[in-house]
């Protein structure tokens, strides 16, 4: 399940997940996504992940669809960061080896206590 939530900053897409990721799940957040891109030009990713119990095939191709359909290159264009907030540790490798693939988007990793790190990383104080 993924909630859309509201951190703060205009030009966020913010969303937690639990559960399991489903493919109306990714369509939401690529909606929230692709409205933020349009509005803001440029825009940050904040993630929460509260716990994690797979993601369903459809939802997989759906983002791949997604960044076929507007191309890699334009997706990381309007994305400056991105973050993922949570206490699963093992989650941080994941988040530095994204950050290695997608040069142009800054990736980090924050656990749940370090929140106002995190808006001050994505609002770039």
């Amino acid at each position: 399940m993924i909630e859309i939530i509201d951190i703060g900053i205009k030009n966020a897409t913010a969303f937690r997940m639990a559960g399991k990721i489903t493919e109306s799940d990714v369509s939401l957040v690529l909606s929230d996504i692709k409205e933020k891109i349009e509005v803001h030009g440029n825009i940050v990713i904040y993630m929460e992940l509260e716990s994690f119990k797979g993601i369903e095939l459809a939802a997989v191709v759906e983002e791949f669809k997604y960044l076929f359909d507007v191309g890699l290159s334009n997706v990381t264009r309007n994305i400056t960061r991105e973050v993922l907030v949570t206490d699963k540790k093992w989650m941080e490798k994941l988040v530095k080896l994204e950050d290695k693939i997608f040069k142009d988007v800054e990736m980090k990793y924050f656990s749940t206590d370090e929140k106002e790190l995190v808006i001050k990383f994505l609002k770039n104080e």
